[in-house]
């Protein structure tokens, strides 16, 4: 295998790409097979990391009242953002389904371990956070292989670190990055959910491509 991609693969994955979605409201009860879980988490710790650190870990969790916690953390932070909506657009986002944590079979933390290869890490001199930005190219591998896979995954951003950090026992010195939900779905949106539902358009590529300079 000379590593060349053919033009089916090709194909393959721009459809992944195009096609993944943040899913909230579709999840189905339905059991996800280990084996389908460990191929995703493989494919996520397949992901780039500066130094190849690797300074992930996933925290699976099946446990309905572990989830219930995480839930109630996201409607606590869930109302604080509420009251940052003025008029119309509070309206809006009161009427906006933003999570799937407890219809979801699957929860997967995703963290960080700022310290895994000790204080100087090949690639991360200059710029110290690129660890935490390694961690998140663990995200879209796993979206993009659970898409692969007909898996939905929902991302829940509207929660306190603190939060996670104490209803799952992390430490102190590793950061929680993310909150998946996972599941099978009864079906992916055509467009995103926020797009399709007029909360922003997606922006036209000429607008964001800069040439040599901003």
């Amino acid at each position: 295998m000379n590593g060349t991609i053919s033009e089916e693969e090709r194909n393959a994955l721009y459809r992944v790409v195009y096609s993944r979605r943040d899913v909230r409201g579709e999840f189905l009860p339905d059991s996800i097979d280990d084996k389908v879980l460990m191929r995703i988490l493989t494919a996520a710790h397949h992901a780039p990391s500066v130094g190849f650190m690797q300074p992930w870990d996933f925290i699976v969790v099946r446990n309905p009242a572990v989830k219930q916690q995480i839930k109630d953390g996201f409607e606590r932070a869930h109302n604080e953002a509420a009251a940052l909506f003025e008029g119309e657009r509070n309206k809006q986002y009161k009427t906006l389904k933003l999570e799937g944590i407890v219809e979801a079979p699957i929860g997967i933390c995703v963290t960080c371990d700022r310290k895994r290869t000790g204080p100087v890490v090949l690639g991360r001199t200059a710029n110290p956070e690129m660890d935490l930005y390694s961690s998140v190219c663990a995200v879209q591998n796993l979206w993009l292989a659970a898409r692969a896979e007909n898996i939905g995954v929902g991302w829940v951003s509207i929660l306190h670190h603190e939060d996670t950090r104490n209803i799952l026992g992390i430490p102190d010195e590793i950061v929680p990055i993310a909150w998946l939900c996972l599941g099978k779905v009864s079906s992916f949106h055509d467009q995103p959910e926020l797009e399709q539902k007029g909360w922003l358009p997606r922006m036209d590529i000429a607008d964001i491509i800069h040439e040599n300079s901003w």
